[in-house]
């Protein structure tokens, strides 16, 4: 076979391949999901504050199945609230697939024992791995936790953006 035919047959081959990835489609769904965590706060050096918290949790979504969640955040105390940000948190999915984000937003006391709630709290999505490898998207986060005991409650509440398979 002639070096100008292998060219034009290996070109024709990219170009398919090319055309059937570009073929993928793009999906937008909501995406909610509710599940318990469990903080454990205390000296953070990487936070402004040098006081944060890690996170683990798990949780059901009718879009993505069962998840488990793992999330780290800087708090920062003002008065009886208090404000976390440099929040970034990992979404695993029962197939192996990850949904990463950051968040941030404020906990608010509710006047009973030692119980916060979440005010103006959001999240962005920032990419993942899998299906959701480049995912964007993002929403409100929404819940409350005993700051004695660290456990609590958190539902997400938003949009994901991703290649479809």
């Amino acid at each position: 076979m002639s070096p100008s035919i292998l060219r034009l047959a290996s070109a024709a081959a990219l170009a398919l391949a090319s055309f059937s990835a570009s073929a993928d489609t793009a999906t937008t769904q909501n995406l909610e999901i509710s599940g318990v965590l469990m903080e454990k706060a205390g000296p953070s050096q990487r936070c402004p504050s040098k006081f944060g918290g890690t996170i683990t949790g798990h949780g059901v979504s009718d879009q993505v199945g069962r998840v488990a969640f793992v999330a780290t955040d800087c708090i920062t105390p003002s008065g009886p609230l208090f404000n976390f940000d440099q929040g970034r948190f990992i979404i695993m999915t029962t197939n192996g697939d990850q949904i990463f984000a950051a968040y941030s937003g404020q906990f608010v006391p509710t006047g009973v024992g030692a119980a916060y709630v979440f005010s103006g709290a959001t999240f962005q999505i920032t990419g993942g791995n899998g299906k959701y490898f480049k995912a964007t998207g993002g929403g409100s986060l929404t819940g409350g936790q005993d700051m004695i005991t660290g456990m609590g409650t958190v539902q997400l509440s938003g949009k994901i953006h991703y290649k479809a398979d």
